[in-house]
């Protein structure tokens, strides 16, 4: 008996003590105490959450292991992990909508300060320099400046028709003052603006200033309005693009970088970095703008130079005044062999009856306000601000004032080429540190210490979304091809989608809005299919636009014609169009026959 005993005590000395071993280490390293802290200081209720790891069968994104999640805590963090990251990707992208908003604001108040500036010049100089009989033709002048505003707010009609009328309302305004011993019925007038209008474009009776200020303020004032356009369109597509909805995919893949380490108890352990770069790149791959968003800002900047130069929207603004004023001089220096044509071809019209002696005779009084040398003071104007170029419509002003003016009054004054130009610059600088904003977007979302482990610390055990170690899977890019091979999404969750599609193709045709207009071309105007097929002419606009070169000038319409509507009685009428087949292209007119005196 001795003997056994002392076996037995043998035996249990060589036995180990009770201790911790792996399965009670397990259990300590994977309880919810700190899952059930982090989730509580978060706002979750500690009712919902277990004491302890139960069983996971009941898990539809996460690992169906022992799991510290219930169903319902499940479905919350993944609503909270899709919000971390749609709120990373704005919060990334917000200084870009930011920029192209306040730009778009900017150019806006900058382009209609400058054509509100030019109508007051224009007004101060006229009413100096032709007085009353200004203020008595001022709507005229005004209406331009309403249509020309119209025009760059799309919601007027072309520049080609605003400005015909224009000339045409002006001719039949100051040919009568020319001959106030005749009477011009609306029929007369009709013809007169028809011969001006002509086809051959015989009788020019403003010169060649119209066609001058129809070709710098066309260029001008389209190039602008593409540029607003360009803007806006930027700005709500890249708002629209960070605020889109994610797939069930992508709200699955976040859930299980984030989300899921919560659920086995080991909130502690990142994301590693390359399982976040993987879910980050398909999921903002179906979403970003990249390969258009380059292009686009191509575009964009191409354009704003071509505002500062070739096509300078304040030169174009002061050159209404300007080229109005050499039309103006053009048709008194030759007005009898203009009025020798029209008398040919509309007849001679009717005679006035015969004045007392008391009053000046209308022809006098005309006479003297034509022939004034505020004139050519003008002309002068004109040759002036040809010569100066950015000194502006308000130095142009104070030239007139040297040919009668009072100087004391004050000048109006424009935004200035000062601003355009630090605004162009500031756009420049702003989009070059934006143009692989989308490529590095992922980049940017794996960045922040919620959704990865640091770049530094690559080596450590991470999260590899079922468990703690290193993430083996390769790291695949943005193109579509290297997307297929995504470990961590299908091929349907990083396929672009409608939406996306949709966003991108406005951004393509704001580009191409934008390179045409850097060539002096409106799309809304021209039917680009008809005159491209065939001609070459689409290969030569590539090819100009690739190498930068300047813009091309398109070849100048003809006018249209004007028709008076006569029904509304004696006394002037409305000038109307007939536009057949086109609306609001560059097509040809129709007119309605009527009969000329």
């Amino acid at each position: 008996m001795s003997a056994l005993r002392s076996l037995l005590l043998l035996l249990l000395s060589l036995c180990p003590g009770p201790g911790p071993g792996p399965g009670t280490e397990a259990k300590v390293t994977r309880s919810c105490v700190e899952t059930r802290q982090v989730l509580g200081a978060r706002g979750y209720s500690l009712s919902l959450l277990p004491p302890a790891l139960i069983s996971g069968e009941h898990l539809r994104i996460c690992t169906q292991e022992y799991t510290c999640c219930s169903s319902e805590i499940e479905q919350r963090l993944t609503w909270e992990t899709e919000t971390t990251f749609r709120g990373l990707v704005e919060e990334s992208g917000s200084f870009l909508v930011h920029t192209l908003a306040a730009r778009h604001r900017r150019f806006d108040e900058i382009f209609r300060e400058i054509l509100s500036s030019s109508e007051r010049s224009l007004a101060l100089l006229f009413h100096h320099s032709f007085g009353h009989l200004y203020s008595q033709h001022a709507p005229v002048f005004s209406g331009l400046f309403s249509r020309l505003r119209d025009y760059y707010q799309r919601s007027g009609e072309g520049l080609d028709d605003a400005l015909v009328d224009f000339w045409a309302q002006l001719l039949e305004r100051l040919f009568p003052l020319l001959h106030p011993q005749y009477i011009f019925s609306p029929e007369y007038l009709f013809c007169l603006t028809r011969l001006a209008s002509s086809a051959d474009d015989s009788l020019k009776p403003f010169g060649d200033a119209p066609h001058r200020l129809h070709l710098q303020i066309t260029q001008a004032l389209v190039a602008a309005r593409a540029f607003i356009q360009g803007l806006e369109t930027g700005r709500d597509v890249v708002s629209e693009t960070l605020k889109v909805p994610m797939s069930e995919g992508c709200r699955r893949a976040v859930m299980r970088l984030t989300g899921c380490p919560l659920c086995r108890g080991i909130p502690s352990v990142p994301p590693c970095r390359g399982f976040c770069l993987n879910v980050a790149n398909g999921c903002l791959h179906s979403q970003g703008l990249d390969p258009d968003w380059g292009a686009y800002l191509d575009g964009l900047l191409f354009l704003g130079e071509k505002l500062q130069g070739a096509f300078s929207f304040e030169l174009a603004a002061q050159a209404i005044g300007v080229r109005i004023s050499e039309a103006l001089k053009y048709l008194q220096e030759n007005s009898v062999a203009v009025s020798a044509q029209v008398f040919q071809q509309c007849g001679n019209p009717q005679r006035t009856q015969s004045r007392t002696r008391r009053a000046p005779a209308p022809r006098e009084e005309a006479g003297r306000l034509w022939t004034s040398a505020r004139v050519a003071g003008a002309a002068r104007v004109a040759g002036a601000a040809a010569v100066a170029g950015a000194a502006g419509v308000a130095g142009a002003a104070g030239v007139a004032g040297v040919a009668g003016a009072p100087r004391t009054e004050e000048r109006p004054t424009m935004a200035g080429t000062t601003s355009l130009n630090r605004l162009v610059w500031e756009l420049r600088e702003r989009l070059g540190r934006v143009r692989g904003f989308w490529a590095l977007l992922p980049q940017v979302v794996c960045g922040d210490p919620r959704m990865a482990a640091d770049a530094s610390k690559d080596t450590a055990p991470c999260w590899t979304g079922s468990g703690r170690g290193r993430y083996l899977s390769p790291v695949v890019g943005l193109s579509p091809s290297e997307q297929l091979d995504n470990p961590e999404l299908n091929k349907e969750d990083t396929s672009i989608n409608l939406q996306a599609r949709r966003r991108r193709l406005q951004l393509r045709a704001a580009t191409t809005r934008m390179r045409l207009a850097a060539l002096g071309r409106d799309l809304e105007l021209e039917d680009w299919d008809e005159e491209a097929s065939g001609s070459g002419e689409g290969q030569h606009y590539a090819d100009d636009w690739m190498a930068g070169a300047a813009a091309v000038a398109p070849p100048a319409r003809l006018p249209r014609p004007p028709r008076r509507d006569v029904s509304g009685g004696k006394g002037g009428g409305v000038l109307v169009r007939h536009n057949q087949g086109r609306s609001r292209t560059g097509g040809t007119s129709t007119l309605t026959e009527a009969k000329i005196c």
